[in-house]
């Protein structure tokens, strides 16, 4: 049986974190900036997890993450 391969695509967007949870970037964080207030973008900022309803689709494209 051949390796399965890795999206690439998907393997640039999400890493996986200790407990076996995929962390994401925050989209709207590109331009169209100045409306946006400060707040708004310092938690743009940080990352966030990927939600249960997409969770079997990541995990399809990441076979060995």
């Amino acid at each position: 049986m051949p390796k399965m391969k890795t999206r690439r695509s998907a393997a640039k967007r999400f890493t996986t974190t200790g407990t076996g949870k995929f962390k994401r970037n925050k989209a709207f964080k590109s331009h169209i900036l100045e409306k946006k207030s400060p707040s708004r973008k310092r938690k743009l900022r940080k990352p966030g997890l990927v939600s249960k309803a997409d969770l079997k689709r990541v995990q399809k494209m990441l076979p060995y993450a």
